[in-house]
């Protein structure tokens, strides 16, 4: 009588980022396994809060992994991660509002934008409030907003209220997909990762041209 075969358990997400050589699997899988551990959330949470005035990478990558790790929690970690990027976004603005010499300019410069702030003071001038809202929600670099606020002086309340605004509704429906869609998209996304990179490194990228064109 043969013996009965048993079953091999899955392997974790860290022996898949080990046994893999390509980098972005890797970091894809290192970032799910890192993501289920106790301090996830503070590192969401700073990472959402750098992104808003000065970091370049976007908190969704986390809060995706954290939602597909923890998809129960996805309301929670949507909330903490819209709560630093507002509170990101006011050092963002007191970053051109008063250390614009010595520190917003030279983020404005790193990322190439000094050129564009006449056109995002326009924007402001035509859009107001919904400059702002538009900015929170959609990939053009936000961190580029919150700096032209504050050297501006465009109303820190409206400020302060399109980002209360913009920032939820961007990563709640970000972690909305992952918790309604989450085990059915995720072999997809896996499957596919460097394509799926490449259109949110695009994405991004589309985001620092549009904002060279705001008229």
């Amino acid at each position: 009588m043969r013996p009965e075969a048993v079953e091999t358990p899955p392997a974790t997400a860290m022996e898949q980022a080990r046994s893999t050589r390509n980098p972005i699997r890797k970091l894809y899988f290192w970032t799910l396994h890192w993501a289920a551990t106790r301090h996830a959330g503070k590192a969401l949470f700073g990472l959402s809060f750098a992104e808003s005035s000065f970091f370049p990478v976007p908190p969704d990558v986390l809060l995706a992994a954290m939602c597909f790790a923890r998809p129960r929690r996805w309301a929670r970690y949507a909330f903490w991660c819209s709560v630093a990027s507002v509170l990101g976004g006011m050092l963002g603005y007191y970053l051109g509002w008063a250390l614009w010499d010595s520190v917003g300019r030279p983020i404005v410069e790193f990322y190439r934008g000094e050129a564009v702030m006449a056109k995002v003071e326009h924007w402001y001038n035509e859009l107001g409030f919904l400059g702002v809202l538009v900015a929170a929600v959609t990939p053009i670099p936000y961190k580029v907003f919150t700096i032209a606020s504050g050297w501006f002086h465009f109303d820190f309340g409206l400020f302060v209220l399109a980002s209360a605004i913009g920032r939820p509704l961007r990563f709640f429906l970000v972690a909305g997909l992952i918790r309604a869609f989450g085990e059915r998209i995720r072999p997809f996304l896996e499957n596919r990762l460097e394509w799926a990179v490449a259109a949110v490194t695009v994405a991004g990228v589309l985001g620092f041209v549009a904002i060279k064109y705001l008229r």
